[in-house]
């Protein structure tokens, strides 16, 4: 059983921040969290797969860091439930793309970039409370949230859980095919995102690392909710 949010002292919606490496399930779990409280989500992740969407289609070049950080800035972007609208075009499965992947694990760590998508980020806080999943929800962007979790995975598990997702999706190639680049790739992400002078991946100090390698969907959700069932609240 899941505990109400309690109202902070300081009148802030509740957050809990799920951070973790490229493919640990992050917005599976963010999701189905937010689904178990009633609460709202933010894939943060999307904000800059749609930033390097719109790269690709204007042509912009992946080091120009000025003219993505004002593409970032000025995204028309809406968000309904499950579907995502780019200038009004259902862009959901489009920013899923391998190539749109690539290039915003590239662009995110631009400064200017990051600072330009802060207050979007921060305005999806609403009440009664917010679910949070990226790699800095917990340290850059919500560093009040009152339960961070840091939700890993070994690289095969992810590696064979992208794969999988890859092939429902349609691609024609078998698992032990796919397995060696998908590696690589996510080994190459995780350098990337670690590295990065800017908001690197890491877990905050007060980050409850929950190892989701041997662990169903459903197991990982419950465990949040356990944690998030014995954070400690503010006072009324």
């Amino acid at each position: 059983m899941t505990q109400s949010p309690i109202p902070r002292e300081d009148g802030a919606v509740p957050v809990i921040a799920i951070d973790g490496p490229t493919a640990s399930g992050k917005g599976t779990i963010a999701h189905r969290v937010a689904q178990a409280l009633g609460w709202s989500v933010l894939d943060s992740g999307a904000l800059y797969r749609l930033t390097a969407l719109v790269a690709l289609q204007r042509g912009i070049p992946p080091d120009d860091e000025a003219a993505l950080a004002e593409a970032a800035r000025t995204l028309d972007v809406r968000f309904e439930g499950a579907c995502i609208f780019l200038e009004g075009a259902e862009v959901s499965e489009a920013i899923r793309h391998e190539q749109v992947g690539n290039l915003a694990s590239r662009i995110a760590a631009y400064p200017a970039l990051r600072q330009a998508l802060l207050a979007r980020q921060r305005a999806f806080r609403r009440a009664p409370g917010l679910v949070a999943d990226g790699r800095d929800m917990g340290t850059v962007v919500f560093p009040d949230a009152e339960l961070k979790i840091f939700l890993v995975a070994d690289v095969e598990a992810r590696a064979q859980r992208r794969c999988k997702q890859l092939i429902e999706k349609g691609n024609p190639a078998n698992i032990d095919d796919l397995l060696p680049a998908v590696r690589e790739d996510l080994r190459a992400r995780d350098a990337r995102d670690t590295q990065r002078a800017t908001a690197p991946l890491v877990a905050a100090a007060d980050a409850r690392e929950l190892d989701s390698s041997n662990l169903t969907i459903e197991q990982t959700v419950q465990a949040v909710l356990d944690f998030w069932g014995s954070a400690p609240r503010q006072p009324q």
